[in-house]
């Protein structure tokens, strides 16, 4: 289910947050990400705020399929890219076999923690065979809501990846750093990749 104040944020500050993740290139996350799908591959941008991820996968050649809960984010994206983002919940995701790779860019932190596991079978159903994901979420314990009133759910490494793997996936590859956000702190994350395979 859907936090509604949180997405009331996002409505709110897209073009901050946009100014914020925004960058001429891609990161070497998403450039490692882009590298593993084949040209032409559909990808789901889940949680794509201003769809500047997006952006980058449709200029290396691959088919992104930006989706948002925040209808601000959505209206800033298509504003920005005309790239056909659309209005979509985690609880919206219901397509099979449907995508070569799933960017999850710290969008899953703001599911409950007993939404995860559900969320991440359905993103398993919706890879192809092979397909690639990519999860950024915060790390530590519990959840709580951010200085600017945004629900998180924080997960350990370790969590994330029984997570992953118990959604079927195989993780690849696993990283962990620090990063100020929006909310003006500096928080730790762990990024992780994981391939869906037969």
């Amino acid at each position: 289910m859907a936090d509604e104040k949180t997405i009331a944020i996002y409505d709110v500050k897209a073009a901050d947050y946009a100014r914020l993740v925004t960058m001429d290139t891609p990161d070497a996350s998403l450039q490692a990400f882009i590298d593993l799908i084949p040209a032409g591959g559909r990808v789901l941008d889940l949680g794509c705020g201003p769809a500047a991820a997006s952006a980058h996968m449709r200029a290396a050649g691959l088919d992104p399929d930006p989706v948002d809960a925040s209808q601000g984010m959505v209206d800033l994206a298509n504003q920005t890219h005309e790239i056909s983002a659309r209005l979509a919940t985690f609880d919206d995701i219901d397509a099979e076999a449907a995508y070569a790779g799933v960017w999850a860019n710290f969008s899953l932190l703001h599911a409950p923690r007993d939404a995860l596991p559900r969320y991440l079978a359905a993103l398993h159903r919706a890879l192809e065979s092979g397909g690639i994901i990519h999860v950024g979420m915060k790390t530590g314990e519990g959840a709580g809501r951010d200085g600017i009133d945004r629900f998180y759910t924080y997960v350990t490494v370790a969590e994330l990846q029984c997570l992953l793997t118990g959604a079927g996936f195989t993780v690849t590859f696993t990283k962990e750093g620090r990063e100020k956000g929006m909310a003006g702190t500096m928080d730790p994350f762990v990024i992780m990749r994981g391939g869906k395979h037969a």
